[in-house]
């Protein structure tokens, strides 16, 4: 290995430690408390040499949000092997609610929160959300096309699939079921779920 590939292997083993720790930071201590200052001394590094990764706290809080959009893929990707395209859009939305009971600081992030949006520039392709939103619409169009739901614009059923979902999950997230009891929330999303599907249902 030549001095340029090994130095451009450590730049990307040094790059992916910062990545790693902000993570780790992120999901202990919440968006407010991972300052690249406080990560710098986490790690041992000066803060000077973050910012020759990431410009700034934005830039860092969009390369995590690419990673949960990663794990949040592989996920729903459980689901791709089934044949059915209504039963796999029923697992797609399982699925959709398992990642978000069990990550739900990465949701947070992924979804919810503005900041790392702020570092995609306009002309820049949001492939990562793009990808999950994509294997969305190409189920619903086989389940149009096979005749498990009824005849609607595309486009427009994915919206309205992917915002029911958003807004149910989002209550949990954010607390805002208190009148029912902890044990009671996946069953409540999933039962919402249903009902929503059975009225797209053909």
């Amino acid at each position: 290995m030549g001095i340029t590939e090994r130095k451009e292997r450590e730049r990307q083993e040094k790059r992916e430690l910062i990545l790693r720790e902000a993570t780790q930071m992120f999901l202990q201590e919440g968006y407010e408390k991972t300052s690249l200052r406080s990560l710098a001394d986490r790690i041992e590094y000066s803060a000077a040499t973050i910012y020759l990764y990431f410009k700034d706290k934005n830039e860092l809080f969009f390369a995590i949000h690419e990673q949960a959009f990663d794990y949040f893929f592989a996920k729903l990707s459980i689901a791709a092997p089934i044949a059915n395209p209504w039963d796999r859009l029923q697992k797609m939305g399982d699925l959709y609610i398992e990642f978000a009971h069990q990550n739900p600081e990465f949701y947070d992030l992924m979804f919810i929160m503005s900041q790392p949006m702020v570092a995609l520039a306009e002309d820049c392709d949001w492939d990562c959300g793009f990808r999950t939103f994509n294997f969305l619409k190409s189920t619903i169009q086989e389940c149009i096309e096979q005749g498990y739901m009824k005849k609607m614009d595309l486009d427009i059923a994915a919206v309205s699939i992917t915002s029911f979902m958003h807004g149910v999950v989002s209550l949990v997230i954010r607390k805002r079921l208190k009148m029912y009891p902890p044990e009671q929330h996946r069953a409540l999303m999933s039962g919402s779920v249903e009902q929503m599907m059975s009225l797209m249902r053909a």
